[in-house]
């Protein structure tokens, strides 16, 4: 997760995580990412079932009703184990989380244990009552998923009707008080509609957007020649930093984040060097806090069924189920190979990227994204659009 509301923008300083002496248990929602223990936040995929049918649906959901999915009374023995573990957030996904009868009751049970809770909701489901009631259980933030304008969102997610659906949602959101920020994943498909959610943002007051670049995992995977090439990738992630430092400049600051693709950070770096900004030195102390990808480390997921995997992208790879051990011993028992290499990945990647001189604050990346397109989780990721030149040391 790169912030360029934060790096390019100057919207956080390294101080600001020093202060809190960079605890997890310490640091403010936007902060995390500057941890020095990187607690896992987890993400708990809470049911596969879905109303909509998206493109790059990591889970392959459909709206069926799924038979496996963990209980109300497992899901809080969860909550317990990552509170004694230290996870500073839950986030509840899916499939759609709303369609869990038990949500409110779960989210609220975290919340009262001292956890941070957040929804990642395709937000089609949230009425005016519902945002109410999400408000009173003290949510951090709702991130609703639109992939574009009306037309080009209803394509992608296989519903029409559907963009209209979030985007009242969202308002329902705004009206009860709750943060609430999008969630676009960047193809081929919906990149010329970034100028325009960008105007969204600004017309609607939305304070929070993440740009997700595109993992190739579940239905995303049939998506991989739909992914931008190195160059469309980069005048993406320059027209991201340029609208973010327009609403900046016109007072109107927003929260901007592009996640799952860690050459960014270093992109965003070598651009505030060409520009002659002072705020380089910061910039590269504060992506040295963040270390890059930490599927494995200091993000995770659980299944709707009680399997662990190294995040939400990862169902290929099962390090257990919590219904037979606790997320907190499957987490740290590096006696698995992969967990063990997973939580030093810098020694095992190859090729570019062990040469590479950002390793130390991209991680080497995404790997799944890498096992995806080559057959081997230690190659270079094919999405890294840095040149030979830009990563020699």
């Amino acid at each position: 997760m790169i912030g360029i509301s934060k790096l390019y923008c100057g919207a956080v300083e390294p101080s600001d995580a020093l202060r809190y002496g960079r605890e997890s248990r310490r640091l403010p929602s936007h902060l995390l990412q500057f941890s020095i223990d990187k607690k896992p936040v987890v993400v708990w995929n809470m049911t596969r079932r879905c109303n909509l049918k998206c493109a790059h649906c990591y889970s392959a959901s459909s709206n069926v009703a799924y038979t496996d999915e963990m209980s109300t009374e497992e899901g809080k023995a969860l909550i317990d184990d990552l509170v004694r573990l230290g996870s500073p957030v839950i986030l509840f996904s899916g499939g759609e989380p709303l369609l869990r009868s038990d949500l409110l009751e779960l989210a609220h049970y975290a919340v009262s244990n001292n956890i941070r809770a957040v929804i990642s909701t395709n937000g089609t489901l949230i009425s005016r009552e519902l945002a109410l009631r999400l408000r009173d259980v003290g949510l951090s933030y709702v991130g609703v998923s639109l992939d574009g304008m009306r037309g080009t969102n209803d394509r992608f997610r296989g519903v029409q009707g559907a963009f209209d659906a979030a985007m009242k949602g969202i308002r329902h959101c705004r009206e009860a008080g709750i943060k609430v920020g999008l969630r676009f994943t960047i193809n081929r498909r919906n990149a010329a509609d970034i100028p325009a959610i960008f105007d969204v943002l600004e017309e609607e007051d939305i304070p929070r957007v993440c740009f997700y670049h595109l993992v190739y995992a579940g239905r995303g995977s049939a998506l991989m020649k739909e992914d931008l090439s190195h160059q469309e990738t980069r005048r993406v992630v320059d027209l991201i930093m340029d609208r973010t430092a327009d609403l900046f400049a016109r007072g109107k600051p927003k929260e901007v984040l592009t996640v799952d693709n860690h050459a960014d950070g270093p992109y965003v770096y070598m651009r505030l060097v060409k520009e002659g900004s002072s705020r380089a030195p910061a910039v590269l102390e504060l992506l040295e806090m963040n270390e890059g990808n930490s599927s494995g480390y200091g993000i995770g997921c659980v299944s709707w069924n009680g399997d662990v995997h190294a995040d939400q992208f990862w169902r290929h790879h099962r390090f257990g189920n919590v219904r037979e051990r606790p997320f907190s011993r499957i987490w740290t028992d590096t006696s698995n190979e992969l967990m063990a290499r997973l939580k030093e990945k810098k020694r095992w990647v190859k090729g570019r990227c062990a040469r590479c001189r950002w390793l130390d604050i991209c991680g080497g990346n995404f790997r799944v994204r890498a096992e995806a397109a080559t057959g081997n989780l230690w190659a270079p990721d094919p999405a890294c659009y840095l040149t030979d030149e830009e990563i020699s040391r």
